[in-house]
């Protein structure tokens, strides 16, 4: 049976995020902060059992990549992007389908055998504070043996963009480096995210060996100075400066020139192309009582720009649409997707 043909391809650490309100009695069982983020400890192995039973539970497809894949989605057409994870075969991964499937994504989980859960995130959620509690368990073994698999292989083949989170550079840089060679090879959109200042801090040798082969690189003013730090640069606070270096790095598909995209927040976002020129572009004002939460902006921002990628429109109109999707998801509880998204 032949494969189908996604034009996106999008590939991470799938994480079924649990999102529940929490009390102060609650995060003081599991030593928590209110407003935090941290991966989660052997005291906190009984917490996703508990929360799953609370009455107001919600699950969502998370993971940055699959955040971003979910929102590209709904720019898109049906059928349009897919998602490549590792999971374990468990009641976790029905859940992450169910959420996936929500949105229309079409997912693709590498089932891994053994004792290992799907990797969770528990969101608890008090007040405009989300205290994140993640497990990446299955999601953080994925293999380069699983990406050239002729199942996984076929959808990269058949895909025209491809999108993967930073944090996946912790799992599978060889995986990321073969879909990397092979869009520079057929001439494909080859993008990345940052994803965390931690990235291009500690882990900035694979960073610099996939760098070769980015058409578009993401991210936002605090991963640009963990990048200009790792890299000696003189001004780890001039983002556009930050942003032209990496631009102008060595290319190895050089019939595409690299884009370079920072978001700063409230303030413009950046773009930069290896000859130089930065263009601004203001973000969608908005009044602080609208905001409800900012997590999963950064992703919605890239699912915006990539659905436009994949429709071959402008980088204007790509940076208007990933605008546009922050917009909308800082507006909702966690990186979830209003119930209609504007096409265009």
């Amino acid at each position: 049976m032949a494969t189908p043909a996604y034009p996106l391809f999008c590939m991470g650490n799938p994480l079924l995020d649990i999102q529940v309100k929490a009390n102060e009695e609650l995060l003081a069982k599991y030593n928590l902060k209110s407003n935090d983020a941290i991966l989660a400890d052997a005291a906190h192995m009984s917490l996703y059992e508990e929360i799953i039973t609370f009455e107001d539970v919600v699950y969502v497809a998370g993971g940055a990549s699959q955040n971003t894949a979910r929102g590209a989605q709904r720019c898109l057409p049906p059928k349009s992007v897919v998602y490549v994870g590792a999971t374990a075969n468990d009641y976790f991964r029905s859940q992450l389908i169910s959420a996936a499937t929500a949105d229309g994504l079409t997912t693709e989980y590498v089932d891994i055998p053994g004792d290992l859960p799907t990797g969770t995130c528990a969101a608890l959620i008090s007040g405009h504070d989300r205290s994140l509690v993640t497990k990446l368990s299955a999601a953080e073994k994925l293999t380069v043996e699983h990406v050239k698999s002729e199942k996984t292989w076929n959808l990269v083949k058949n895909a025209k963009v491809y999108y993967v989170e930073g944090f996946f550079l912790t799992v599978t840089p060889e995986g990321i480096l073969e879909i990397a060679k092979h869009a520079a090879s057929e001439n494909k959109i080859f993008t990345m995210n940052f994803s965390a200042p931690f990235i291009p801090q500690f882990f900035t040798k694979v960073l610099d060996d996939v760098m070769p082969y980015m058409d578009v690189v993401f991210g936002n003013e605090g991963e640009a100075e963990a990048y200009a730090t790792a890299h000696n640069l003189p001004d780890p606070k001039d983002v556009k400066a930050i942003a032209t270096y990496i631009a102008k790095l060595p290319k190895v598909n050089t019939q595409r020139e690299r884009l370079v995209v920072f978001t700063q927040g409230v303030h413009n976002t950046i773009v930069a192309k290896a000859d130089g020129t930065i263009q601004e572009y203001p973000i969608i004002a908005i009044e602080e009582k609208d905001i409800v939460d900012c997590n999963g902006a950064g992703d919605a921002f890239c699912g915006g720009f990539v659905a436009k990628l994949v429709q071959g429109a402008d980088i204007a109109t790509a940076v208007a649409k990933g605008h546009y999707l922050a917009h909308e998801v800082i507006q909702q509880v966690g990186p979830t997707y209003p119930r209609e998204v504007k096409q265009d």
